[in-house]
């Protein structure tokens, strides 16, 4: 059968993703720090989007006679005459972001589009805290030692081996241990002996070289493990030698907190094995903490809840930082004085009157989902976390007529000052946990009650994952042992065995 061309009439239908419906999509998902840096970036790359000042007279005469940012916005009619589809962006973005917020609102072109790809998540972790009995329990720190230092490991550790006596082998050696040490500030690959061969030393040699440098500031710097690295800060700070030999061959003990184990194998009294695990948990396990670059994050919340004068709670969104934008007004002057700039102008214009719509659209839309979560949050805003209810995306979104997965973009990386704390809006969302002869509780009050009979519990006696089980169902609340260890380590909570003290 031959090759053929013909041609074939065919009725499809598709989404096409404008940029304006991608830029209003955007932006409802941004953070507020992601929000602010795309502004800033716009306001440098449009001549014609201004930002208004916050105590302008003019300004606010303006609001209040046409409305505000959204007045103020709308630019010359004739100028943006023609291309009537781009022009008349608002009906699309509309279907996702009412205008009125008490307006019903049909499912949107989103629930037939992947658009994943404009979500980024932010997750940062801390490790967990060496030896610590409890996730909230703070150890006693050195705070002179806890500055952020300037600069590279690299560099701090390469400015002493050049000062040590190091000869021209050696001190090539100690560069390339620094040159492979990981985030932590440990050495662990290659091994030792292939760089020892390379630079022309024994392996005797080598390990010398090795133990200078990890007694080098940071303490313990390029130790192959944490005992190698615990061993290096007690040698330096000459700890007494029961304390030395508990790290050089019972820290596996000390971590899972079997002190009388160790107790029996260095022939100490419990309470003096006790002491010396406090004082090895003030060592420090990373030496490359205060180098690693990570600057703090803030949290600014995007709403605020309060109670009014009447007693009833309300959402206020936090505009605060966000700049005033508006359009410029020597547009005109522009296009009087060189026509051909025409075409110019009017792309630039219409940007920006996109742009201010669309984060008008963003702050409203956060508003309206906020407060639906706080009409079905309510008694966690009257009591806390305990009385937290069970609730899903599409219960949020069934109110809202909107599709899941914008409410799922609004509450990313958004937060919510409650006279509780601050909270990101997804921790309002929890799974359903079947309770006996009550409603249904959500999985974060679980956790809650969890936390709060461990806080209660006797430090000698600490209770077991079963025994919180059956505590949990005293109170009607029917969970499974695993699930009860699975919410303490999300919270940071150790086991029993761990958490156990001895005096």
């Amino acid at each position: 059968m031959g090759i053929e061309i013909r041609q074939q009439l065919k009725l499809t239908q598709s989404l096409v993703m404008t940029p304006q419906l991608q830029l209003a999509i955007k932006l409802l998902q941004l953070s507020r720090l992601e929000l602010q840096e795309h502004v800033q970036q716009e306001l440098m790359e449009n001549p014609f989007l201004d930002e208004a000042p916050e105590s302008s007279p003019a300004e606010s005469s303006e609001k209040g006679a046409e409305g505000g940012a959204e007045a103020s916005a709308a630019p010359d009619a004739g100028l943006l005459a023609g291309e009537g589809r781009e022009a008349d962006w608002s009906e699309r973005v509309q279907q996702i972001l009412p205008d009125d917020p008490g307006t019903e609102v049909p499912r949107s072109a989103m629930s037939d589009v992947d658009l994943d790809r404009y979500l980024e998540n932010h997750s940062r972790g801390e490790p967990p805290p060496f030896l610590r009995a409890d996730a909230s329990e703070e150890l006693p720190q050195d705070h002179d030692t806890r500055y952020v230092q300037k600069g590279t490991l690299y560099d701090h550790v390469a400015w002493q081996v050049k000062l040590a006596e190091f000869t021209p082998r050696e001190e090539q050696l100690a560069l390339l241990i620094l040159g492979n040490l990981d985030r932590d500030g440990y050495y662990r690959e290659p091994p030792l002996e292939d760089l020892a061969e390379e630079v022309g030393l024994d392996l005797d040699e080598a390990e010398e070289v090795l133990r200078e440098v990890q007694r080098m500031d940071p303490l313990g710097v390029a130790a192959r493990d944490l005992r190698e690295c615990l061993l290096a800060q007690a040698e330096v700070l000459n700890l007494e030698p029961p304390l030395v030999q508990m790290i050089d061959r019972h820290l596996p003990d000390i971590e899972k907190r079997n002190f009388q184990a160790v107790a029996r194998a260095v022939g100490l009294d419990i309470e003096d094995v006790y002491a010396a695990a406090e004082v090895i948990a003030t060592l420090e396990p990373r030496p490359a903490r205060n180098f690693t670059g990570e600057e703090p994050q803030y949290v600014i919340p995007d709403v605020e809840v309060r109670r009014g004068a009447d007693g009833e709670w309300q959402v206020v969104v936090n505009d605060d930082g966000l700049p005033r934008l508006r359009i410029a007004r020597y547009y005109r002057d522009v296009i009087d004085r060189d026509p051909s700039a025409r075409e110019y102008v009017r792309g630039k214009v219409r940007s920006a009157q996109w742009l201010i719509r669309s984060i008008n659209q963003r702050q409203q839309t956060l508003l309206r989902v906020s407060e639906r979560i706080v009409d079905r949050q309510r008694d966690f805003f009257d009591k806390g976390v305990s009385e937290l209810k069970p609730m899903i995306l599409k219960d949020i979104a069934d109110d809202l007529g909107m599709h899941e997965s914008t409410i799922g973009r609004v509450t990313t990386n958004k937060y919510m000052q409650t006279p509780h704390g601050i909270f990101e809006l997804k921790y309002f969302f929890n799974s359903r946990i079947r309770r006996l002869e009550d409603e249904d509780i959500a999985s974060e009050a679980v956790r809650s009650e969890i936390k709060a009979i461990i806080q209660g519990e006797d430090p000698q006696q600490p209770f077991s994952d079963q025994q919180i089980v059956k505590l949990l169902a005293d109170k009607g609340i029917v969970i499974a042992r695993r699930t009860v260890a699975k919410y303490r380590e999300s919270m940071g909570l150790l086991s029993s065995s761990r958490r156990k003290r001895f005096y």
